[in-house]
C-alpha cells in the first residue's frame, strides 16, 4: 500500500520518526531512552544485557529492565 502513495507515505514515516531522531540528537541516546518509554520499548539489548522481556524469555536468557541497565 505505501508504494501506491510513495510521497505521502514518506512524509508520514518522516513525521513519525523525526521526534525520536531529534530527542536522540538533542539529549543523547541514554537520556532520550530514559525520558521516553516509547523509544525505550524499541531497545532489545544494552551492553550485552537483554532489555526486552519476550526476547529474553524466548532465548532462555536473563531479562534486565531497560531502566535498570541505563541507570
Amino acid at each position: 500500500m505505501p508504494g501506491a502513495v510513495a510521497r505521502t507515505s514518506t512524509f508520514a514515516l518522516n513525521n513519525a520518526t523525526l521526534p525520536f531522531v531529534l530527542a536522540l540528537a538533542n539529549k543523547g541516546y541514554r537520556k532520550a531512552l530514559v525520558d521516553d518509554p516509547h523509544l525505550r520499548n524499541g531497545l532489545n539489548v544494552y551492553r550485552g544485557r537483554l532489555t526486552h522481556e519476550a526476547v529474553a524469555r524466548d532465548l532462555g536468557m536473563v531479562y534486565s529492565p531497560a531502566l535498570d541497565v541505563l541507570a
